[in-house]
């Protein structure tokens, strides 16, 4: 009797010491990965006084790690040669044995997981805000576990959209003839205010539960690709938010670039490689705080670096994802960032990882792609296979509201931006856009001007690169950035019950909504199996009276591109164009269906009006 008291009293005792764990990260992992040394973050009351081992013959404990927090323990493995299954990993203090253990799961890896493909130009990205796209589920608008309520009479609270949002309109993502979705960050920001966007992310490894779970979102990954679309997930390595859990019990001081405590960044990312200059300088960029309820990871530190390339991993894994947008990826430590990068694509090969470098000239941005020659002058390869050109994006804010072209005003923007890809090593892998979630609206830009959007949308869907487009504007959707940031997020008309508009839908749509929508389905379905337009090179010729005429070739097939800024009706001479009409007699726009005999001299194009030529 009292040899059975005993055993329940240290049944109990083991129980509760076990209960002090309160967090394991990665909370798996899997066998046959490439990142075969685990290091596992374990979390708990004085966790740091006891010695963890493991009683599997096919994992060896490498190394641990403490720090000033005794609430952390850092436990290396070497799970090279495990099988997938559950193991016990025991934790002792000195002189005794096992206080404890608990269960650690290696998890079969999905065959061919190492080799998925990644987006790439075959691709339309359809970038969307999900709060703001469609609520799916009202149970979920407001939740018990976080601070911020539902409320969508405020411009920049949570307003429900959420992932059910997003399953229930992936049949309209592919009628718009988009083939990927990449959603802001939906990991759990439990910041007080100014949640929605999802950029200050409380806990790296929990979908935040105003979404849905982590379960919904791989099943999100598991029904877009059933419909053919792929899935990117917005990745944050610079900062979290100020109410992350490990914010609030820091693993240890130099787990944030301090000062001590908070200093603004200078956002002067040229510092990044500027031969000139000063350590002050470049130090509050990089080190420097996003913004005061951000603060700033230090991947300088390998318990930091090792945490993002594992949290990365374990995401990518789990949820079968197809890429990352890297928020604010020149602003990280540049040796740090690079080595999570190529962390990531030596895992996964044929991957892709677009960062956002928003720069302002095209050596700044091609600094940052993979085997830039710009890079290579300072030594510095990132890795990063895409990169986003903002140069167009800049030029399209602008041009298509210059109707009397000058020098340097007009169309000519769009080809000074062209004549400089020969500084980037892949111009296939750039990531081609009018606008995003922080920029303002095109349509804005454009004062609801129809023909305007046209020849944005033709740019961006024809030339070299992966076309992103943002959620509503393929409808018209305005909103003023002057207004504030949640004026461009504006809400998805239809995504909520009692919404008047539903435009997910031809029926629910009103007139000019109509015709916003079908010139972008059949622009972006023709896209969908132009491979000339997916991988072709390409022929440019300067800009005259405003009209910008460009080529996509390759050995099979020709393109011919005229877009018309001139408000007036041009005819232009095809016989400028010799070197790439020389084989074609005959042309069809895919837009009008409009034939053209190419063998002539002249060639007319309404004002404000794109051609998309298909030669034969």
């Amino acid at each position: 009797m009292k040899k059975s008291f005993l055993l329940v009293i240290l049944f109990l005792t083991c129980s509760l010491q076990a209960q002090n764990i309160k967090k394991i990260e990665p909370p798996f992992w899997w066998s046959g990965m490439n990142h075969n040394q685990l290091e596992l973050l374990i979390y708990g009351d004085n966790i740091a006084s006891f010695n963890p081992s493991v009683d599997n013959k096919d994992i060896i404990v490498t190394g641990v790690k403490r720090t000033e927090n005794n609430h952390y323990l850092f436990v290396d493995l070497d799970v090279s040669k495990a099988k997938p299954g559950i193991f016990k990993i025991n934790f002792s203090k000195k002189g005794k044995r096992n206080n404890f253990s608990v269960n650690y799961e290696l998890k079969q890896r999905s065959p061919n997981s190492k080799f998925r493909k990644g987006f790439n130009s075959s691709d339309v990205v359809y970038l969307i805000m999900p709060d703001r796209f469609s609520n799916g589920d009202v149970t979920n608008d407001s939740s018990k576990e976080v601070v911020e309520k539902g409320d969508r009479s405020i411009k920049g609270g949570r307003h429900g959209g959420d992932i059910q949002g997003i399953i229930n309109h992936l049949d309209y993502i592919k009628q718009l003839g988009a083939t990927a979705i990449w959603s802001t960050p939906l990991l759990e920001d439990n910041q007080p205010t100014y949640s929605y966007h999802g950029y200050a992310i409380t806990d790296a490894y929990k979908i935040d539960p105003r979404y849905g779970t982590n379960k919904l979102y791989k099943g999100l990954a598991e029904k877009a690709h059933q419909k053919g679309l792929k899935l990117i997930m917005d990745y944050v390595t610079n900062h979290w938010g100020s109410e992350n859990w490990m914010i609030k019990d820091l693993p240890t001081y130099t787990w944030l670039n301090q000062f001590p405590g908070y200093a603004n960044s200078n956002y002067r990312m040229s510092t990044q490689y500027d031969p000139n200059a000063s350590k002050i300088d470049a130090k509050y960029c990089m080190d420097g705080w996003f913004v005061k309820s951000m603060p700033d990871l230090n991947q300088r530190n390998p318990l930091v670096l090792n945490y993002l390339i594992q949290n990365a991993i374990w995401w990518i894994e789990y949820a079968n994802l197809d890429g990352f947008r890297v928020d604010t990826y020149s602003y990280a430590n540049k040796e740090g960032i690079s080595k999570w990068t190529k962390a990531i694509m030596d895992e996964y090969p044929d991957f892709n990882i677009v960062g956002e470098v928003w720069m302002h000239n095209q050596s700044s941005i091609s600094y940052w792609q993979k085997d830039s020659k710009i890079g290579a002058i300072e030594s510095y390869n990132s890795y990063l296979p895409s990169v986003m050109d903002f140069t167009l994006q800049d030029a399209i804010s602008t041009m298509f509201n210059e109707e009397n072209a000058t020098w340097n005003d007009g169309m000519i923007k769009a080809y000074n931006n062209f004549t400089n890809d020969y500084l980037y090593p892949n111009i296939n892998n750039l990531l081609v856009f009018a606008e995003n979630h922080d920029t303002q609206r095109i349509n804005e830009i454009f004062k609801g001007d129809i023909q305007k959007y046209k020849l944005a949308l033709t740019l961006i869907a024809t030339v070299r690169g992966i076309p992103q487009i943002y959620y509503g504007s393929e409808i018209g959707m305005r909103g003023n950035k002057n207004n504030g940031d949640g004026d461009i997020r504006r809400d998805f008309p239809g995504g909520w019950k009692n919404d008047t508009n539903n435009a997910f839908t031809n029926s629910g749509r009103t007139k000019v909504q109509k015709e916003f929508f079908n010139f972008s389905s059949k622009l972006l379905n023709w896209r969908k199996n132009a491979e000339v337009i997916q991988t072709g090179k390409t022929t440019h010729y300067i800009p005259q009276n405003n009209v910008y005429v460009y080529f996509r070739y390759n050995e099979k097939k020709s393109v011919m591109v005229v877009i018309n800024n001139n408000p007036k009706a041009q005819t232009i001479s095809l016989k400028r164009f010799a070197e790439n009409l020389k084989n074609y007699t005959s042309g069809t726009d895919i837009l009008t269906n409009t034939k053209f005999d190419v063998t002539k001299n002249d060639l007319s194009v309404q004002g404000k009006t794109s051609l998309v030529i298909e030669l034969n």
